[in-house]
């Protein structure tokens, strides 16, 4: 579909997605009961058409990357666009010809980085809220809202596509659930308008983001450059969706942290990621605090099971539970982090995140009927209600809340 007519860049790909979709419906529907459609489509569309460095790597010309071909002012928004209706059509498929008889749920999975002003002023403030509009705002509001924030269509203009009243009501409230993965925080600052030069993405919301201030971190740095550790954020980012999006249900499809591959270091020391625990049991806090404030959370994905490729990074960096070893046949090795998880998960859970009597209360492990795949950790709209997991080793527990009040 890239060779025949442009990929997402064309409406034709609507249709044939929601084709694809029917296809694995049919086929898999009997076993498989949440569907995601697309996965961070804000990284397909900045990562491959506003910066290109990623499939299929077009961007303007004055662009570092350097592509052959691309308009980094205009088809990031015309990708978005079609992501946001072949989902939708996907999704209505679903609702409408499978739901009924497979009893399953549909959703979409969004990436977004929490924000905060990087100084006081009214001018960081309002470009802090452009900012979140640009990255979740984009495919969020048309979910819950039917249209695009009102920052991007004024700042883009006729750059933005639009919804007709049909398609508006097609994506609106199409999804059962909505996917979060959440690494990061970032200041943001505001950016002088380009005055219609040189349009992009990359400058259309008028915000630029750090992860320093005033030469400070804020919160320690991973090993890929982007990424700051502040759980801080993980909690408000959910209460921000809780409190503009009508409180949605979410998963946390993707959490977590890397370190560098040092080929230097012995395996021994490798599988040492005191940092990752630390990372996860944060996180889980912070997290625990956003449900007993309301957040509609339901399940919390650790990314990840394995070292893996991580799209520019390549092997460069390590995001597993389970160290992989490159160099002799993909062997596998659980990390001190696998070890904490399962301990975690199997023991009382109030004995490790900040809890009280009054909210937290005595988890027992029973039988498992069901796993879900991967590290994921199920609750109630308050507080951990139900746990089902596939744990190292390939046992499954599944731990309730009885004695949870």
């Amino acid at each position: 579909m890239e060779d025949k007519y442009g990929g997402f860049l064309s409406p034709n790909i609507i249709n044939d997605y929601k084709d694809f979709a029917e296809v694995c419906f049919k086929e898999f529907g009997d076993r498989v009961k949440h569907w995601i459609t697309l996965n961070e489509p804000w990284s397909f569309c900045v990562w491959g058409y506003a910066e290109g460095v990623s499939a299929p790597g077009r961007c303007s010309p004055w662009e570092k990357a350097n592509c052959s071909a691309g308009d980094s002012g205009r088809e990031p928004y015309t990708v978005g666009h079609h992501q946001i209706l072949a989902h939708a059509a996907a999704a209505r498929l679903y609702k409408q010809k499978y739901k009924g008889m497979q009893k399953g749920k549909i959703g979409i999975t969004l990436v977004a980085n929490w924000v905060i002003p990087i100084s006081r002023s009214k001018s960081s403030i309002a470009a802090t809220k452009r900012s979140m509009e640009f990255m979740l705002g984009w495919f969020l509001d048309p979910l819950c809202r039917g249209d695009y924030p009102r920052s991007m269509k004024v700042l883009v203009g006729n750059r933005l596509p639009q919804f007709t009243k049909i398609q508006s009501k097609l994506v609106k409230g199409a999804f059962d659930f909505i996917g979060l993965n959440y690494y990061t925080t970032n200041y943001v600052g505001s950016l002088p308008p380009s005055k219609g030069m040189r349009n992009s993405y990359s400058t259309d919301a008028q915000a630029i983001r750090t992860g320093v201030r005033n030469g400070v971190p804020i919160g320690p740095q991973a090993a890929s450059p982007w990424l700051y550790v502040y759980p801080q954020g993980f909690r408000d980012l959910l209460l921000y969706i809780k409190d503009n999006y009508h409180n949605p249900t979410i998963y946390i499809t993707e959490n977590g942290i890397d370190e560098a591959n040092n080929k230097s270091l012995p395996l021994k020391e490798a599988l040492k990621d005191d940092a990752r625990i630390e990372y996860h049991h944060r996180h889980l806090d912070a997290l625990l605090s956003a449900i007993r404030d309301g957040a509609n959370v339901k399940g919390y994905f650790v990314w990840s099971l394995l070292d893996d490729f991580e799209w520019t990074s390549g092997y460069t960096v390590r995001f597993g539970l389970h160290f992989v070893d490159y160099d002799h046949g993909l062997k596998r090795y659980p990390k001190r982090s696998a070890g904490w998880f399962k301990k975690f998960l199997k023991d009382d859970l109030t004995d490790q995140l900040e809890t009280s009597n009054k909210d937290g209360g005595v988890v027992r492990v029973t039988d498992c009927n069901r796993c879900l795949t991967d590290y994921v950790v199920c609750w109630n709209n308050k507080i951990l209600h139900d746990l089902k997991i596939n744990v190292t080793g390939g046992s499954c527990v599944n731990i309730s809340s009885d004695t949870i009040v």
